[in-house]
């Protein structure tokens, strides 16, 4: 299945699922919403087993798209998960994953604003596939860790590296400004991936392609990413993890790159759908 929300931001959010033939259903009276609570409670398996050609069909026409689950309890993310990202940044290939959080106020639509405050003066951005978590997920092997998976989303982590990276402490202070993580514009049940391991990711900014990569290059695969966090952590149903960014950020382009007023940020991956941002001033708050 593929799943979607549309509605205001801080206003009621509709539930939908995209039919076979491709028109969008409401899902409300199967489903009240896609958030942690529904999840863990069985809503992938009603939606499975309801009649969604018989919903009604409903257009996204002048109605913004949310993030197809709603407020995760957590953000996670792994750093410097891709051998040729590795390359580029001059840095050696982790022997471990590497962990660290995104402020859940940094979670958007995929076509929200990214917000520049007037203290940034390195945005960059990071094409990166995200793993929803489906249920409770505390010490699990590698070989049960998709079971914990409700489904896959496209991500951008969007991150201000003079914050990141010369401000002292760790990377969060970089990564939580609000509006720092589109998320969707679908959710993707792990059935409908054929494999998550090989799909194309592709990031432009002002329509010239910054970003070409895929899947296969990950230091550490989905299943891997799933297990070892568990070991240290008990992940949530509706928990975000952003699974890491291909070559072609900012940061790592000869001299740097960084993102400006006005730029529009475009991105996708395979069967995930596809984002569009345009930064916009802002005077501090959100």
């Amino acid at each position: 299945m593929k799943l979607m929300r549309l509605g205001d931001r801080y206003g009621q959010k509709t539930p939908c699922v995209v039919a076979t033939d491709g028109t969008l259903r409401d899902a409300s009276s199967v489903v009240a919403d896609f958030n942690p609570e529904t999840l863990g409670d069985g809503a992938l398996a009603r939606l499975a087993s309801a009649d969604i050609a018989a919903l009604p069909e409903i257009s996204t026409q002048g109605r913004r798209v949310a993030p197809p689950v709603a407020q995760p309890r957590n953000i996670w993310c792994i750093g410097l998960n891709y051998s040729d990202h590795a390359a580029e940044a001059g840095m050696a290939i982790p022997d471990e994953p590497i962990l660290f959080n995104k402020s859940s106020a940094t979670y958007c639509g995929p076509d929200d604003d990214i917000l520049y405050s007037p203290q940034m003066t390195k945005l960059d951005w990071e094409v990166e596939l995200g793993i929803v978590i489906g249920k409770r997920t505390l010490g699990i092997t590698r070989d049960a860790a998709l079971d914990h998976v409700a489904g896959f989303t496209l991500v951008n982590d969007v991150s201000e590296r003079a914050w990141q990276l010369e401000r002292g402490g760790q990377w969060v202070k970089g990564k939580s400004y609000p509006n720092f993580c589109p998320t969707g514009p679908v959710l993707v049940t792990p059935d409908e991936v054929a494999d998550v391991q090989a799909l194309g990711m592709w990031l432009d900014v002002n329509g010239k392609r910054m970003q070409t990569g895929t899947t296969a290059k990950m230091i550490f695969d989905v299943a891997t990413i799933v297990s070892y966090m568990s070991e240290f952590c008990q992940l949530e149903p509706g928990d975000l993890i952003c699974t890491g960014t291909p070559p072609g950020v900012g940061a790592g382009m000869t001299p740097p790159v960084w993102l400006g007023v006005g730029d529009v940020v475009t991105l996708g991956i395979d069967g995930l759908g596809e984002q569009r941002q345009t930064v916009v001033k802002t005077g501090g708050a959100a």
